[in-house]
């Protein structure tokens, strides 16, 4: 059981370096699905082009900014709602806000600066872009207000954050949302919040419903489940986008399905790590942490930029 926080603060760090702590920079990574629309949004030579000039990057590196500023503004407003139980977790109780770094007061008031900034941002760079980039810090506030205590709501949730964050990524640059792409997302993000609700289960073991009441409504079993359900519709999905004629008709090629080895051993990768080296609990910290799976991730996105970009004249 984690020793209670002392007044004043139980590290010693500076009020910006708890703040910044606060922020989840190492979470940002997750951000980077804003880049799917530029990655797959090229079609004709003319929209290669277009997508690959200063101006597009930029906009969706602005994007990109975008999302981790709002992130880290629902990731205080999380740890503010959450200080009590976060102090009886073991790993929960060293953050800023829970070991008494940084206030409440001090987080809310950073939280409300950065969201001004991160919306007037967002409204600059588009009115539909700075719609959805609202629709997804108001859907995560919520989140965090109440639908994380309703039990499957809560995954579904967060899943839909990735969704909005791909589709964003696409009307920043201003190519067509793939329906594909929205499907695989939401998967995707569906099996990464199933593991992390398994890991937390499993770590915090007869304990996990008094840290986290919505921990009491799931069992590793109905997880194990859903996940086996969510790891067979991810990659059948993935399959059918990458050899669908609309895809090869969209791209000018045939070759995108050399792909699908990558998501297949990222996949099951993944769960291994879950199963036999209980990981999962940061998706993030996963993929930094285990060389494999870092491999896979950039050989698969080297693979769809040169299948997709032919940067060598394919």
């Amino acid at each position: 059981m984690p020793v209670a926080p002392q007044p004043g603060g139980a590290s010693g760090r500076s009020l910006p370096a708890a703040l910044l702590a606060s922020l989840r920079p190492e979470q940002w990574t997750k951000n980077g699905v804003v880049f799917a629309g530029l990655l797959f949004g090229a079609g004709e030579s003319a929209r290669r082009a277009q997508l690959l000039t200063a101006g597009a990057i930029g906009r969706v590196v602005l994007a990109f900014v975008v999302f981790c500023g709002l992130s880290g503004v629902v990731y205080l407003v999380n740890d503010v709602l959450d200080r009590e139980g976060d102090r009886r977790h073991p790993l929960k109780a060293r953050r800023p806000i829970a070991c008494g770094d940084l206030s409440p007061a001090a987080a809310l008031a950073a939280a409300a600066v950065i969201t001004s900034a991160s919306l007037g941002l967002a409204f600059a760079l588009g009115t539909r872009f700075g719609i959805v980039a609202a629709v997804y810090v108001a859907l995560l506030g919520a989140y965090s207000m109440r639908l994380k205590h309703v039990v499957i709501l809560d995954v579904i949730t967060l899943a839909v954050g990735f969704v909005l964050r791909a589709a964003a990524g696409a009307i920043v640059i201003d190519v067509p949302i793939s329906h594909w792409l929205l499907v695989c997302t939401i998967l995707g993000a569906l099996f990464l919040a199933l593991s992390k609700r398994r890991h937390e289960l499993v770590l915090l073991a007869d304990g996990a419903a008094e840290h986290r009441r919505i921990l009491g409504e799931y069992s590793p079993y109905l997880l194990d489940q859903m996940i086996g359900v969510v790891t067979a519709s991810t990659l059948i999905a993935y399959i059918f986008y990458t050899i669908s004629p609309e895809t090869q008709v969209k791209f000018h090629t045939e070759w995108l399905g050399l792909t699908i080895p990558f998501p297949l051993y990222g996949i099951f990768r993944y769960l291994y790590l879950v199963h036999r080296k209980e990981g999962g609990g940061s998706p993030t910290t996963m993929l930094m942490n285990d060389r494999p799976l870092l491999v896979c991730v950039a050989l698969w996105a080297i693979a769809v930029i040169v299948i997709v970009y032919r940067p060598f004249g394919m």
